[in-house]
């Protein structure tokens, strides 16, 4: 691609540009939301019953997130070269794959294939979450916590529709003498590839190529810019800016907490008596909770600053741990309220990190930085996947919820320190 064309490109046809590439991203976000929900809402019952272990429980979550570390840097790495289109186009055709070979491990009993399959369909959450970026590219400074929230809450109807689905999907599986848990892989499948296709085809110009561009023709202009309109020297073109560390430091702590909780509140529940359909109520107001406040944190981040939301997110984290504990095991709507919390406090801490981040990355180099960080939001994943599983084992559910509260909390006093360094 060239950039010739995209550099001649002024003020207002920016603008479309960005609403266009708004448009074409949120159509993609409620497809791969339908995907991301599948493994969500049934993949650690699935790995309960191939495993026969509740202590292996939070292992397909552990995988899946391994692989999407893996994913976040090989899409992040295509999309600094060839743009954001290709770079999220193929993520989410990885996840098809991904899905598909799920539903291929569940058919054959295949333990080691079921695990391979699951860390390629974690490109598929990956590419979610990356796509957010893409939101932010052609935005201006003082809006893109609103577009990063604009492509985040088009996840809304896919994620929750996902998990409500579960059970027909189920139904569908039987009809195809698929296992019933493997029944939403199908949907997955199905959903990442049209996705990927919806991306391929209309996001046009690249965002990411039109924002580099832009960015190119703005810096070879004489004229000053606001930036450095106080005399101050600005960031040299791909160094990393203040504030990046305290970005990285948010999204990993929520993303942590949050999948310990989640991914463990379905097992605890069927444990309890509760059936799919009712575990997958709850992931559904989980997902809903976690991208639809999206508009309204992204104006709360804009309006009164990146580090006072991302702050925000701890204390809001810990309730839904203390809501989670106290859950009375027959309580449907008791786990609906905890993992609601859940969710907003993980999109409190995403949303103001997602901002910090992309302030602090010049375009220049702002893919492969935005790679590199959602790497350790994959890494936290995987962890957090991985041990609730084991302490839940352990140490039983309302300990797991408690202490990844309070782990949560450590997001305050880092914002604080982040805030005084300014």
């Amino acid at each position: 691609m060239t950039t010739n064309a995209p550099a001649r490109i002024g003020g207002v046809p920016r603008l479309q540009a960005q609403r266009r590439s708004l448009i074409v991203l949120v159509a993609a976000q409620v497809l791969s939301g339908l995907g991301l929900a599948a493994g969500v809402t049934v993949g650690a019952l699935l790995a309960q019953d191939v495993f026969g272990s509740t202590g292996l429980a939070g292992l397909p979550s552990a995988v899946g997130t391994a692989g999407s570390a893996l994913a976040a840097v090989a899409v992040g790495r295509l999309s600094q070269t060839r743009g954001r289109r290709p770079g999220l186009a193929a993520g989410y055709l990885a996840g098809a794959a991904g899905s598909a070979g799920v539903i291929a491990a569940a058919v054959a009993g295949n333990p080691p294939l079921l695990l391979l399959a699951l860390f390629v369909y974690g490109a598929g959450m990956a590419t979610n979450l990356l796509a957010r970026y893409a939101g932010a590219d052609l935005a201006a400074p003082a809006h893109r916590a609103r577009a990063v929230s604009t492509v985040l809450v088009a996840t809304t109807l896919g994620g929750v529709a996902g998990p409500t689905l579960a059970a027909p999907a189920g139904d569908l599986a039987r009809l195809l003498g698929i296992p019933l848990l493997a029944g939403p892989f199908l949907l997955a499948g199905a959903a990442y590839a049209l996705a990927a296709l919806v991306l391929a085809v209309w996001l046009r110009p690249d965002p990411l190529l039109l924002a580099r561009a832009l960015e190119a023709e703005t810096t070879a202009a004489p004229r000053t810019r606001p930036d450095d309109a106080d005399g101050r020297p600005r960031p040299a073109a791909g160094r990393r800016r203040p504030g990046m560390p305290a970005g990285v430091l948010v999204m990993t702590l929520t993303q942590l907490v949050m999948v310990a909780i989640m991914t463990m509140t379905p097992v605890h529940m069927h444990g309890h008596g509760h059936g799919t359909a009712a575990s997958g109520l709850v992931i559904a107001i989980h997902i809903g909770a976690m991208y639809l406040p999206s508009p309204l944190t992204g104006w709360l981040v804009d309006r009164y600053g990146r580090l006072v939301i991302a702050a925000a997110s701890g204390p809001v984290l810990l309730a839904a741990g203390i809501v989670a504990a106290a859950a009375p095991d027959d309580s449907v709507a008791a786990f609906a309220a905890a993992l609601a919390l859940l969710g907003l406090g993980w999109n409190f801490g995403l949303v103001a990190g997602t901002a910090i981040i992309t302030d602090a990355a010049p375009p220049a180099v702002r893919a492969k930085i935005q790679g590199w960080a959602d790497v350790s939001i994959s890494v936290a994943g995987a962890t957090g996947g991985m041990a609730s599983g084991l302490v839940v084992a352990g140490a039983g559910y309302p300990l797991l919820a408690v202490g990844g509260g309070l782990l949560a909390l450590a997001i305050v006093p880092a914002v604080v320190t982040a805030a005084r360094a300014r």
